[in-house]
């Protein structure tokens, strides 16, 4: 069985690419938190590097930027090439099959986890008082 699931934040905005028939790829890196500190006793995490396609890539475009949240489930996916100065080059990525945004929206659309630049607007001066024998319990 071939499954990975992560949770963890964008390290810079994703990028999206289409290939010679249209289909649409999207990739970027997700940092995620480990539960130890590393030797410095400072938090420590590692570093995948995702694949998203077809129409979730568009969304994960759209929708995703550095700093956000995200989960990521899919599968892991070795490759290698030839570089050109003719060594071989090994890649892991995960590829993923489903991604979750968990950054919420913030008022200027973006998705980045951050409150609101402007604070809410209050309602309470619009309220009316009732009175209490006028409830219907």
């Amino acid at each position: 069985m071939n499954k990975v699931i992560l949770i963890g934040n964008l390290v810079k905005d994703p990028e999206i690419t289409t290939t010679n028939s249209g289909v649409s790829v999207c990739r970027f890196s997700l940092a995620v938190q480990r539960r130890f500190a590393n030797a410095d006793n400072g938090p420590s995490a590692d570093f995948f590097n995702i694949v998203v396609w077809r129409g979730q890539a568009e969304n994960c475009h759209k929708f995703l930027k550095k700093g956000s949240k995200c989960s990521v489930s899919g599968r892991i996916q070795n490759s290698s090439y030839e570089a050109s100065d003719g060594s071989k080059r090994y890649v892991t990525e995960i590829v993923a099959e489903e991604v979750e945004f968990l950054s919420s929206r913030n008022s200027d659309g973006a998705s980045d986890g951050s409150k609101p630049s402007s604070s809410p607007k209050s309602d309470t001066a619009e309220l009316e008082p009732i009175d209490d024998d006028s409830l219907p319990f």
